[in-house]
This record gives structure tokens, C-alpha cells and sequence, in this order.
């Protein structure tokens, strides 16, 4: 059975009031900068409630636990990111071209959702619950449907002769996807002197794609 405070969040979301809809998104926010700081397993729902100078009880009326503001912050985005990676795959272009945009789009969609998308990639999935939850079961179609796309658009390459056979498909999409991955290492939006995430996707890109693709 639910909770009072339960009740209240369910009927507030429900209602979809602009002024409980805008704290939701700041406490989300909030969130994801907590996370990135801490890591999942380390941070609290107090430490969420300190970043913006409330309490943990006030956050109950907007979230129910620290796990569905991790759920917040990542699904949509990923989800999007998903949806454009299909896109791509089924648009016009060559394998080379359709690559560089899927490269291009990673890194400037986590320039985007910052730092939401590295919170989760920083993050081993099977320690964020307990494998059964219906989130990480969507969580993993998603990705699924992402690394299908690059696997797929990586074989049509390998098939019609446009990229170099320099492994199976699933290894060089792969090492696309970690290479852009990997900048949740280093990558800070507007920190002085980082390049923008277009030029970090473009940079990325040449240095892969020249030599992925064959001369023609």
C-alpha cells in the first residue's frame, strides 16, 4: 500500500502541474551532478537534498527513492539516442558518412544531456538494482537497439567495400562506441580550453573513418 507522501507524489505527477514539473527537473539535475561527483553506490538522497539546500523529507513529494531519479535522468535520453542511431542506419548515405554522423550525434548528445548519459555509462548496470527491475530490462533493450544500428551500419560497410575488413562488424562498432564513451573520463561541459563536442566528434571521426575507409 502506498505511503501518504506516495499518494501525494503520485497525484502531483498525475496532474502535471509546470510549477512541481520545473522543481522535479531541477531535483533532477541536481541529482545528476551528485552522481557524477559520487557515483551512484556513494551518494544519498541527502546529499541530492543538501545540493539545493532543502531536506530529504521535501524531496519525497517530488521523487520516491534515489534509484527513480537514476531512472529519470538516463532512459529519455538514451532512449532518443537510440531512435537517431535507427535513423541513420535507415537514411540516405554512405557507410562512411552514416558513421561519422553516428559519432558526431554520440558525443554531442552527451553534450547535450550532460552530464546525465555519463552518470550511467560510469555506472555497471547490474550494481544500479537487481537485474529484474522493468527499467534495467528497458535500459537493455535500449542499448540493444543502439549497438544493433552500429553493428548493422558497420556490416553494410564491410559488404559493399566501403570500409576496410579490418574485423567483424560487432568489434569495430564497439570500439566506436567506447572511443566516444570513454570521453565521460575527461570531457567537462564549458570547462576553459575544452574543445566543443562537435569538434571532439568531428576529431573523433577523421581519426577513426581514415582508417576504416577505403580509397576510392
Amino acid at each position: 500500500m502506498a505511503s501518504g507522501i506516495g499518494r501525494r507524489r503520485a497525484a502531483a505527477l498525475a496532474e502535471g502541474g509546470a510549477a512541481y514539473a520545473e522543481r522535479r527537473a531541477e531535483i533532477i539535475a541536481a541529482a545528476a551532478k551528485v552522481f557524477r561527483e559520487k557515483g551512484f553506490r556513494g551518494a544519498t538522497l541527502a546529499d541530492v537534498a543538501a545540493s539545493l539546500n532543502t531536506d530529504r523529507a521535501t524531496l519525497y513529494y517530488y521523487v520516491g527513492s534515489k534509484e527513480e531519479l537514476f531512472h529519470e535522468i538516463v532512459q529519455g535520453a538514451a532512449e532518443a539516442n537510440a531512435k537517431q542511431a535507427e535513423d541513420i542506419r535507415d537514411g540516405e548515405g554512405s557507410t562512411v558518412d552514416k558513421l561519422r554522423q553516428l559519432i558526431t550525434m554520440l558525443m554531442s548528445s552527451y553534450a547535450e544531456h550532460y552530464p546525465y548519459l555519463f552518470v550511467y555509462i560510469q555506472e555497471d548496470l547490474s550494481r544500479v538494482g537487481d537485474g529484474r527491475s522493468k527499467w534495467e530490462r528497458d535500459m537493455k533493450a535500449i542499448n540493444k537497439r543502439y549497438d544493433d544500428a552500429v553493428i548493422q551500419i558497420v556490416q553494410a560497410g564491410l559488404d559493399d567495400g566501403t570500409i576496410r575488413p579490418t574485423g567483424p562488424a560487432r568489434v569495430i562498432a564497439y570500439g566506436l562506441i567506447g572511443m566516444v564513451n570513454w570521453t565521460h573520463r575527461w570531457y567537462r561541459d564549458n570547462a576553459p580550453g575544452m574543445p566543443s563536442a562537435a569538434e571532439i566528434g568531428g576529431t573523433f571521426a577523421e581519426s577513426l573513418l581514415n582508417g576504416l575507409a577505403v580509397e576510392r
